[in-house]
């Protein structure tokens, strides 16, 4: 699978800043698998950059409107 193809794995994620002063994305799928991944805050902006950017995109090219089921 691609990251351009459609999955039908599901997973939790959440994210928040760690007591060490990293940001994590923690992610916890329907299978058990448990991935912690922490940025320092200068990585954490980049990925928040590029998350939008490819909304942006999604967005353009016909996804799901804002307000859509959201996953946390």
């Amino acid at each position: 699978m691609g990251i351009d193809k459609q999955s039908d794995l599901s997973a939790n994620i959440q994210i928040g800043p760690t007591d060490q002063g990293m940001v994590r994305i923690y992610i916890e799928a329907d299978n058990g698998i448990e991935i912690p991944m922490d940025f320092d805050p200068e990585e954490a902006l980049e990925i928040a950059e590029e998350l939008r950017a490819a909304a942006e995109a999604a967005r353009d090219m016909g996804g799901k409107p804002a307000g859509g089921k959201k996953r946390r």
